[in-house]
């Protein structure tokens, strides 16, 4: 199975509320970094490792996400517009996306949604992945990892940075030097990019409204169904004001490790 025909579900549907200064009118995955929504640089990431696949989970606000994909040809290519009225989109990564907007309820939880929208996974496999996170992680050698090992599921495994600066300071209590937030590099969280058998959605918890992380996938992981591919390399979740102020700068410094 090639990745073009490997569908990749992305969970937009919360409404992100330690960032409600930007999500009070939009859902979180339409808050902009350089002048795109964070769905939009996930999914042209996930293009440029060949998947052209995606199942787009709706929740809050989810017809401001239709909206804007209605036209998302047009928004990620060059526009010709001629005399008469004609409208020519030259070629870019959307114009080959096949895009599924599914409505999985304003309030549902990560599992409910993955249910709801599991009528549009058509491939034995699926990718999963949070409508705000980004990374460089390898998919490639990712998918590899998880075909390899044969199981239900595989996660991405990502050291989580600090919430505060360090200090380093000497025996004598003498502070030596401050640091930034730092990654912590002993301990391993959730950091989604996901790949999953289509048989683990017959596994989630039937009409019940729950999430994703609590019961399905501890049952999975106590049943050795579920393996860690970890990643080492870039990592950031868009969950606070100051993280989003983060992403922007490092976008904006042209060296965005997810935007390649």
């Amino acid at each position: 199975m090639h990745n073009k025909d490997i569908p990749i579900m992305i969970l937009a549907g919360g409404r992100g509320t330690r960032l409600m200064e930007e999500t009070r009118d939009i859902p979180k995955p339409m808050v902009t970094l350089g002048g795109k929504p964070m769905l939009l640089h996930l999914m042209q990431y996930y293009s440029r490792f060949g998947f052209r696949k995606f199942i787009v989970c709706l929740g809050y606000k989810g017809a401001l996400i239709k909206e804007y994909f209605l036209n998302v040809r047009e928004r990620t290519s060059t526009v010709r517009l001629h005399a008469g009225g004609k409208v020519e989109c030259e070629s870019g990564p959307a114009g080959e996306w096949d895009i599924v907007l599914a409505e999985t309820g304003e309030h549902s939880l990560t599992a409910q949604r993955i249910q709801r929208a599991a009528k549009y996974v058509e491939a034995p496999l699926f990718g999963l992945t949070y409508g705000d996170g980004l990374s460089d992680v390898d998919l490639t050698a990712e998918l590899a990892f998880h075909r390899a090992h044969g199981r239900i599921g595989t996660m991405t495994a990502v050291h989580p940075p600090s919430r505060f600066g360090m200090m380093e300071l000497g025996a004598d209590g003498k502070v030596l030097a401050f640091r930034e937030k730092e990654k912590l590099h002993n301990d391993y969280i959730n950091g989604g990019f996901f790949f999953f058998q289509k048989e683990f959605i017959d596994r989630l918890p039937a009409n019940e409204n729950t999430s994703l992380e609590a019961a399905p996938l501890a049952k999975l992981a106590a049943e050795g169904e579920l393996f860690a591919f970890r990643h080492d390399g870039f990592w950031a979740c868009m969950d606070t004001m100051r993280d989003r102020e983060d992403l922007e700068k490092i976008y904006e410094s042209g060296k965005a490790p997810w935007a390649g």
